[in-house]
């Protein structure tokens, strides 16, 4: 999907009110920037992330806060490339 700000996608089946946005970086790697509409600072708070960054700061999260939480399960590399690939068709 698309809106104003970009390709997205629904990270949670059914959540319309949550947004994954897509797009790709100077260097070609898919990036990622969440936008939620119950936490609108969100998307002011948090610039566009590589994947790379997003795996490291799942880890930390992880290993500090939450053994529990995969945030990770947001990200969806397969996802972002087939909307970056039908975008660009």
């Amino acid at each position: 999907m698309k809106d104003e700000r970009g390709l997205y996608y629904h990270p949670h089946a059914g959540d319309s009110l949550s947004r994954v946005y897509v797009r790709r970086g100077p260097d070609g790697e898919v990036e990622f920037r969440l936008w939620s509409a119950d936490h609108p600072e969100v998307w002011e708070r948090h610039p566009w992330l590589s994947l790379s960054v997003v795996q490291n700061a799942a880890r930390f999260y992880k290993e500090e806060r939450n053994r529990n939480a995969d945030p990770l399960k947001l990200y969806d590399l397969v996802v972002a490339r087939a909307l970056l690939a039908e975008d660009e068709a």
